[in-house]
């Protein structure tokens, strides 16, 4: 890989899947190269992808087939900043429809277990605006979503 700093994502088994959901999914996203394990190791067998570098949205990232001993982690999130409901919709849809799950907030995860934040930029603008009080009635409202809707947001933040 090019970058000195590549995000690496295990996964058991299904780094390749993952990989090519994002690279269809998100923009500048792609599987740059897939490589097989030259021996068994302890959670697969000699010719089995072992590990998968792709991007996403331009971050270079690295899928590491490594089994069961480690899940993905609510720590750990993509956050992607739409420009506009259509593009929050179809991302979130993308991901929940895929055998992921809703969660609050402009989170969700995908099938794979890790989670993402789709988060519009006007939701960052809303809750970053210098009317305090403004501000606070944008947070409330997204309090209380899934996905994040942004008139209701843009309504929120006029009172």
């Amino acid at each position: 890989m090019v970058s000195k700093n590549t995000i690496c994502l295990w996964f058991d088994g299904t780094a390749q899947d993952a990989a090519r959901f994002y690279a269809a999914t998100f923009p500048d996203s792609a599987v740059k190269a897939v490589h097989h394990a030259p021996g068994d190791y302890p959670s697969g067998k000699e010719g089995a992808v072992l590990t998968v570098e792709f991007t996403v949205m331009g971050i270079p990232c690295l899928g590491l087939n490594g089994g069961l001993a480690f899940r993905h982690s609510d720590a750990f999130s993509f956050q992607v900043a739409t420009d506009d409901q259509a593009e929050t919709d179809r991302l979130w849809n993308a991901i929940v429809d895929n055998g992921g799950q809703e969660s609050a907030c402009g989170w969700c995860k995908h099938k794979w277990g890790l989670s993402w934040q789709i988060t519009p930029r006007a939701l960052t603008e809303a809750v970053a605006d210098p009317d305090r009080a403004a501000a606070k009635r944008a947070f409330e409202a997204m309090m209380g979503m899934r996905k994040i809707d942004i008139a209701a947001i843009e309504a929120a933040r006029r009172g």
